[in-house]
């Protein structure tokens, strides 16, 4: 008898889900409810208050992960070019607010960043042309090896994700720009385009990064020169000014480093040392970037590790679900989701431990931003439908044995 014969299909993939990626996602997205609230309580609202709002954006992504997660993801290949039309549109018509973020105002007062749907976007795109392309090109005579080819790969990824990060470079916010480039990287490498031809392409932007540094960056962004050249400086030991451009970057990293194993606490009010409570972190962003240094603070180096290791088993269990794809499109899906999901954890930490200079991203699932969490479910919701749409194992009935033979007869065999 098959397992699950008498299940409706919907319940069959309920209870077929990866559950391994469902805790992990919900315990990371609980532990940054409990952080925000202690990260935004200087703010007029309280920390409360955003962790409620949290709440109602994480029950809004549970609709959004469990509705993607039911649906098969190659349906999601016909909305893949009107949602990155749309996605481009929206984004140019943001308009930045106070706090220098473009967004757009819904119906009902909801802010909405469309650089965060350019992410689902260009992967949904990328993989829809990386596996349709070379399907399309068997079916073309004489022509239609050159869509097979890997330059033909390339070009279509660095539309897809080239124009987004030159859009996203144009409004000023190099974090977010910066996360396309290992998201590209990923997806020509889950597509097949050869090592010879990636290695290629890091030694060429190797050789333009001193243009790009001393030409492109000072027009596009004017934080940006200065931030690179405090880290630097901060870097080699030298002399900075604390009370002004290195001020965020040296309170961060001095809290993580004065944490020790167990930390001040949660909430922990300032006579037990909190750096957070003597408002020494950018207050206004202490909930959203910098909340892996409020997190080191309070939790120490065992919470810290906690959390790297639980988005440590998220990324694993996706490149597992990548393993068992039905298909290229469900492999490069999960490949470039793991793509953006380490890119912003590794910036967002990064540049709270000085490895890498400041950045204004969110710690993905962990920080307060209505727009990015579900986006974030929503990509696992893909990661989740790769699995439960993966290629179903075939069981068959077991076969009567044979007679026996006489000795040196054989059966004639059906593969010969």
């Amino acid at each position: 008898m098959v397992p699950g014969a008498g299940m409706t299909p919907l319940l069959r993939k309920l209870l077929g889900m990866n559950w391994a990626l469902v805790l992990t996602m919900y315990g990371l997205l609980v532990f940054g409810v409990f952080s925000i609230e202690s990260a935004a309580r200087h703010l007029p609202q309280g920390g409360e208050w955003y962790a409620e709002k949290q709440k109602m954006w994480i029950m809004l992504g549970s609709v959004v992960y469990f509705g993607v997660s039911l649906t098969n993801y190659r349906w999601f290949r016909w909305l893949s070019p009107p949602l990155f039309v749309v996605a481009i549109g929206a984004t140019l018509l943001a308009q930045e607010n106070e706090s220098g973020v473009h967004q757009l105002t819904l119906p009902g007062g909801v802010d909405f960043q469309p650089v965060q749907l350019l992410l689902l976007a260009g992967i949904l795109a990328s993989a829809w042309l990386l596996q349709d392309l070379p399907r399309l090109g068997r079916k073309i005579p004489k022509v239609g090896w050159l869509l097979e080819e890997p330059i033909v790969k390339i070009v279509s990824v660095g539309l897809m994700t080239g124009l987004p990060f030159l859009l996203v470079v144009k409004l000023g916010d190099m974090g977010s720009a910066l996360v396309w480039l290992p998201v590209a990287f990923v997806l020509m490498l889950a597509g097949g385009v050869p090592f010879r031809y990636l290695s290629f392409m890091l030694l060429i932007g190797a050789a333009a990064l001193p243009m790009l540094y001393y030409v492109v960056l000072p027009e596009v962004s004017d934080r940006g020169p200065q931030r690179i050249e405090t880290y630097l400086d901060m870097l080699h030991g030298r002399e900075v000014d604390t009370q002004d451009e290195a001020y965020a970057a040296h309170r961060v990293s001095m809290a993580v480093g004065k944490a020790g194993w167990s930390g001040v606490g949660w909430n922990a009010p300032a006579e037990r040392g909190s750096i957070h409570a003597k408002r020494m972190i950018p207050t206004d962003t202490a909930h959203n970037d910098y909340i892996f240094s409020v997190i080191a603070e309070e939790q120490g180096f065992r919470g810290s590790m906690l959390l790297v290791t639980g988005f440590g088993l998220l990324l694993v269990t996706c490149l597992f679900i990548a393993a068992y794809a039905m298909d290229p499109m469900g492999r490069i899906i999960v490949c470039g989701v793991v793509g953006v999901f380490f890119a912003h954890v590794f910036e967002n930490i990064g540049m709270c431990v000085l490895i890498t200079p400041i950045t204004g991203i969110p710690l993905p699932l962990i920080s307060y931003s209505g727009t990015f969490v579900v986006i974030c479910m929503f990509l696992l919701g893909l990661v989740q439908s790769v699995w439960v749409h993966r290629k179903p194992i075939r069981v068959t009935e077991e076969k009567e044995e044979p007679e026996a033979q006489a000795p040196g007869l054989m059966l004639p065999s059906r593969d010969l």
